[in-house]
């Protein structure tokens, strides 16, 4: 930061020294910049800097006796400029360091503008009582029998000098009788010709600007100047001059006084009178000073009359804003003991109580929040506050639930959140809105004031939202609806999170997931565990927008926020055979059917004859309760079912409940396809279904794959991956990598295509024995099966000259094949050498004696002869041993659906 500031400064003192003179030397434009400058900062910049200040005659101009013409302006930027400016100067930092934002002096900035903001236009209609003197022109057109035309100066004398006519005395007359004496003249003297007269250019008048003025002095006006024309000139009105009291001064005597504020807030220039030469613009101190700040529409200081209220202060800064909230106005005052108080004021005061100088009043804003107000939020047409009344009831809100609603909501689950204390504490009220609209009295709830109401989508994820819109006929406005569902975050969202005081980047999960497992046993199962697997592979934007995940999260929150060792948290959890498994609100009432309905419903698998509900007792011990849930869904019975704080509800399957099940079955068999199985089945029983084997299937090669195989080798396949990039990182500038005949580049792509392997998830069967029904094998989901034809032939893959296939011939013998595949390679690792049989079983062939068996043991058709690479040979790390491992799974893999 120094040698940025050293950096900065000297920059800055480098724009002032020229390549011509040694000395420094400002240029012309930082001339003009100085110049804006009050002279004491000139001078630090000067003594900084180095250069002559008087040499370059910056103050000519800041005489006390001043004489300006109407071509020359004195308007100097005012403090808060050359402020600015010259800490920006000193400091370049400055203007990166933050601003307190104060109150302003009311109307001192009108007079700090541009120079031709207030100067007298010569083109401006002369008045015609304008008092004509010397240096005032006439212009004189002549036309009939003559014509022609001049311009005539009134001279010292106050004579109009006519072309052959004789001196006229001018001065003392008013403009008009001036024009009537002038035409009179020459219709008189000149026979035949009229004029016609206008006046010119008019004279410069002296005049003097004193008192509290930004530049006080004597000035040279045009004559049409006014009292703002000579502020204007003077630079406008120093910070402790009135703008309420201003003077003008003629013969020694106060002849009129001009009050600014009838101009800048009513517009009345009716006191802004024309001056004559020799007229002085006195500008006394200010008055009483008082401050108004908040709630108004023009926060300022302004300066007071002795008779003016407050109400005239609130005139002034234009009136009360829309959110004022006037009965909260507060007066901040000093005492005569060194303190401030801060007075209460009354609306009633407002007409007599008296401000003092220093004064500081201040307009509190009202409350955001409505007043006799329900807000309907969610999937709602047109969500938003409606009036409320006493007596007014959930169905008033709807006229039309089809109109009212959104295609996705969801009828049978709405809730109801309702402050019940003065710390905004809520509570959650559960109904149905399709029993509401029919006048269900225990759904069509008489609502209070500031109430919100929810409505949510039947779905969870934008996925089934849209695939459910989808087969929707939808009309054009019921699509408009739903694409404005997406600014929901910039109404709805806002409204919600601040009616349960919370904010929006609150991390409700986690404040949940902590606080429970504060608030429970340690032997307890946490609650917040209960979400499904589904519901947890899902991402944040994944969900629909007004889904249960996303509406019930803020809730849940403030349930939370607010719970204490006297006041349980009021939720509960259901899990098992329902729509959506999770946490909820506990409505008041609330009881098992109501949880049902609230999780969407029970599957097609739950059964009716048995629930449980796991409860916390007063001293957080554990009991289960037994449900009948048949009688707990009945309406007749289900009040009898009712559920507590932290309550767990499981709701169990059928017993035996199966979803459908299904295998394939593909290849040679009669009938392949899939085929749906009851749990339990066998795989001899299903090919029996599919017609039995073809005249030319391979039993002994069928291919056997298994979802859950395929899952669990898979995974041991990636972690197999990451051991192995782990064990290159470590040891990647080891002798021993450094030494082997890959380079890094090629180790990284060779464990990148590694782990892009995928599993097939064989099971090795001996299907002719399950045919035959020697061994049973009982199916599961997503089984498969591929009967091949015959295969005859032999594979030889791995580290030959020539991997291919070749005929199968019972006379050869492993040695016969490989020497036909062109023999080793110098890498391969003859004594590890290994058969995939056809049915996806490896034999390792006996090292003593593997060539004698081989012939008519070992080789079948179908078989695959593997010959793997020698590590040893390449090098000892574990990089090889581990990429090893990975091939011969590969090897495993490739050989069992070579023939596929």
């Amino acid at each position: 930061m120094k040698f940025f500031k050293l950096t900065i400064a000297l920059f800055i003192s480098l724009l002032f020294i020229t390549e011509a003179h040694s000395a420094p030397t400002p240029t012309k434009q930082q001339i003009e910049q100085l110049k804006k400058l009050p002279k004491s900062q000139q001078e630090v910049l000067a003594k900084r800097y180095g250069f002559d200040l008087d040499a370059l005659e910056l103050n000519s101009n800041n005489s006390s006796n001043q004489s300006v013409n109407e071509n020359t302006s004195t308007v100097m930027p005012r403090s808060s400029a050359n402020n600015e400016q010259a800490a920006e100067l000193l400091d370049p930092e400055a203007k990166f360091k933050p601003k307190s934002e104060e109150l302003e002096l009311f109307g001192y900035e009108l007079f700090s503008g541009q120079p031709t903001t207030f100067a007298p236009s010569e083109n401006a209609l002369v008045p015609d009582d304008y008092i004509v003197g010397p240096g005032d022109s006439f212009s004189i057109n002549l036309y009939g029998k003559e014509f022609s035309s001049e311009e005539v100066i009134v001279n010292r004398e106050g004579f109009l000098v006519l072309q052959n006519l004789s001196p006229v005395n001018v001065s003392g007359l008013k403009y008009q009788e001036v024009v009537e004496l002038i035409k009179l003249k020459i219709e008189q003297e000149i026979i035949g010709v009229k004029a016609f007269i206008s006046m010119g250019k008019t004279r410069s008048i002296r005049i003097m600007v004193l008192g509290e003025a930004y530049m006080p002095g004597a000035y040279t006006v045009p004559s049409l100047s006014s009292i703002t024309h000579a502020l204007f000139v003077s630079g406008g009105i120093s910070k402790i001059g009135s703008l309420r009291h201003i003077q003008l001064k003629r013969g020694g005597k106060v002849v009129s006084e001009l009050d600014l504020y009838d101009l800048l807030i009513k517009g009345d220039s009716s006191g802004d009178v024309i001056l004559k030469p020799g007229d002085v613009v006195f500008v006394p101190p200010v008055g009483k000073q008082v401050s108004i700040k908040g709630a108004v529409k023009r926060p300022a200081i302004f300066e007071l009359e002795k008779n003016e209220t407050i109400n005239d202060l609130v005139a002034m800064a234009g009136g009360y804003a829309a959110n004022a909230n006037s009965r909260k106005t507060v007066i901040e005052r000093y005492t005569k003991d060194s303190f401030k108080t801060v007075l209460p004021l009354d609306n009633s005061l407002q007409e007599n109580i008296q401000l003092k100088s220093g004064d500081v009043l201040t307009i509190p804003t009202s409350s955001e929040a409505f007043n006799n107000s329900v807000t309907l939020l969610g999937a709602v047409t047109y969500p938003g506050n409606y009036a409320w009344s006493d007596g007014k009831k959930v169905k008033d809100l709807f006229s039309s639930l089809k109109s009212d609603l959104l295609p996705t909501a969801d009828f049978d689950y709405a809730l109801i959140l309702r402050e019940i204390n003065e710390k905004a504490d809520i509570e959650v009220y559960q109904f149905s809105l399709i029993d509401a609209y029919n006048n269900d009295p225990k759904s069509n709830l008489t609502l209070e004031a500031d109430d919100v109401v929810v409505v949510f989508s039947r779905y969870q994820s934008k996925t089934e939202e849209e695939n459910a819109l989808k087969s929707l006929a939808l009309t054009e406005e019921q699509l408009a609806h739903q694409r404005r569902v997406q600014l929901w975050d910039e109404f709805e969202r806002q409204e919600f999170y601040k009616f349960v005081n919370l904010g929006d980047e609150l991390g409700e999960e986690q404040k949940l997931s902590g606080s429970l497992t504060d608030n429970t046993a340690e032997n307890a199962d946490n609650i917040t565990k209960l979400l499904s697997t589904q519901e947890e592979e899902l991402d944040e934007f994944e969900y629909a927008v007004f889904s249960r995940k996303k509406l019930l999260n803020p809730i849940i929150a403030k349930l939370n926020q607010q719970s204490s060792h006297k006041n349980k948290i009021k939720v509960f959890g259901i899990r098992g055979e329902v729509k959506y498994e999770g946490l909820y609100p506990l409505p008041v009432n609330a009881t098992v059917n109501k949880a049902v309905i609230a999780a969407g419903g029970l599957n097609e698998a739950s059964y009716l004859g048995r629930a449980e509900i796991t409860r916390f007792t007063n001293n957080e011990n554990i009991e289960h309760v037994s449900v009948d849930l048949s009688d707990a869904l009945d309406l007749s019975k289900a009040d009898s079912y009712d559920i507590q704080s932290k309550d767990s509800i499981s709701v169990y399957p059928i017993p035996n409940w199966q979803n459908d099940l299904r295998v394939k079955i593909a290849g040679e068999v009669k009938f392949p396809g899939v085929y749906s199985i009851r749990k339990g089945e066998d795989l001899k029983s299903v090919i029996k279904r599919a017609g039995g084997f073809t005249q030319f299937a391979y039993p002994e090669g069928a291919v056997f794959t298994r979802q859950a195989i395929r899952e669990k080798e898979q995974r041991q396949i990636d972690k197999l991956s990451q051991d192995l990039r782990r064990s290159v990182a470590s040891q990647s500038f080891t002798k021993s990598i450094t030494q082997s005949n890959l380079n890094y580049a090629d180790m990284d792509n060779l464990i990148s295509d590694l782990a892009d392997i995928k599993s097939v998830g064989r099971l090795v069967i001996d299907l002719p024995a399950i045919e035959m029904g020697v061994v049973d094998l009982t199916l599961q989901d997503n089984d498969a099966l591929y009967i091949p034809r015959e295969n005859n032939n032999i594979s030889v893959v791995g580290e030959v000259n020539f991997s291919t296939s070749h005929l199968y011939d019972s006379r050869l013998t492993v040695e016969d094949y490989i020497d036909r595949s062109g023999g080793f390679k110098a890498g391969a690792d003859e004594g590890r050498l290994y058969i995939i049989k056809a049915s996806g079983m490896v034999v390792v062939p006996d090292q003593g004696s593997w060539f004698a068996v081989a012939n008519n043991e070992t080789l079948s058709p179908g078989d695959t002869i593997v010959v793997p690479l020698d590590t040893d040979q390449i090098d000892n790390l574990t990089l090889w041993s581990t990429a090893t491992q990975i091939i011969y799974q590969m090897g495993v893999a490739v050989a069992a659906i070579s023939s596929l």
